[in-house]
């Protein structure tokens, strides 16, 4: 489990909030800049010191910020309702409530089992379907690429992160965000490949990204766009 604590920094003349937060995942102190704000990750053992971490890297900070505070504006007013549109692996579908046993997808619709939706709410069920696939597809993506790259993980988690698509813990856990199911199917296959990556190299060194290369030849241009399209995987007003 993670410890998150809010705090408060001067960047270049700027007050700005941030995240501490304490990983047993993690292996050494870094940044995060998202939709959802600043984050400073920690070793749970490490002594802290995240304040020099954010001087030192001032300038990225505001300007990633800054970024993202405009992302933030194009956050789409999702209606969590039938007849709603919403993104499945990189296509628009509408959502459906039926009389069917469990909910599916299909082509064109998510389609919602109707004792489901009275049971707690179509937002509810919705994201119960996303999780559920989340499962399925992740699961097969990585026995897929772990089979070609020759690692193996312990087990796969599905989680609900704010601030973070993918992790790779020391025991070989690997975490995947159920937001990626908006996402194209090649965006899906970049985070995998990206955390089965880190079971041969933990930091992001020039070996590390060599080997993510070798199997994603477009990495950089996935790791764009998830940059740039953060708006399009949020699901509600409660992931901002």
């Amino acid at each position: 489990m993670a410890e998150t604590k809010r705090r408060t920094v001067e960047l270049l003349g700027q007050s700005i909030e941030y995240d501490l937060r304490r990983s047993v995942d993690a292996t050494e102190p870094r940044i995060d800049v998202d939709i959802h704000g600043v984050t400073v990750v920690v070793p749970q053992t490490a002594e802290e010191h995240p304040e020099e971490l954010l001087k030192q890297n001032a300038v990225w900070v505001i300007e990633k910020k800054e970024k993202y505070d405009t992302y933030r504006e194009q956050v789409p007013d999702r209606k969590h309702e039938e007849g709603a549109m919403f993104p499945y692996l990189g296509s628009e579908r509408e959502v459906v409530v039926e009389r069917r046993s469990s909910s599916d997808v299909t082509t064109d619709t998510l389609r919602l089992a109707r004792h489901h939706v009275e049971e707690t709410s179509v937002k509810r069920a919705l994201e119960t379907l996303y999780q559920r696939k989340a499962r399925e597809v992740f699961e097969q993506r990585a026995k897929h690429f772990a089979d070609r790259m020759g690692v193996e993980y312990e087990q796969i988690e599905i989680r609900n992160q704010r601030t973070k698509f993918g992790s790779c813990s020391t025991t070989g856990t690997l975490g995947f965000n159920w937001r990626l199911m908006m996402a194209p199917p090649e965006i899906v296959d970049y985070i995998v490949i990206h955390e089965l990556a880190h079971l041969q190299e933990s930091s992001h060194n020039d070996s590390f990204w060599s080997l993510v290369a070798e199997y994603d030849p477009d990495y950089a241009e996935h790791s764009e766009w998830l940059d740039s399209n953060s708006t399009r995987l949020v699901f509600s007003q409660q992931d901002v």
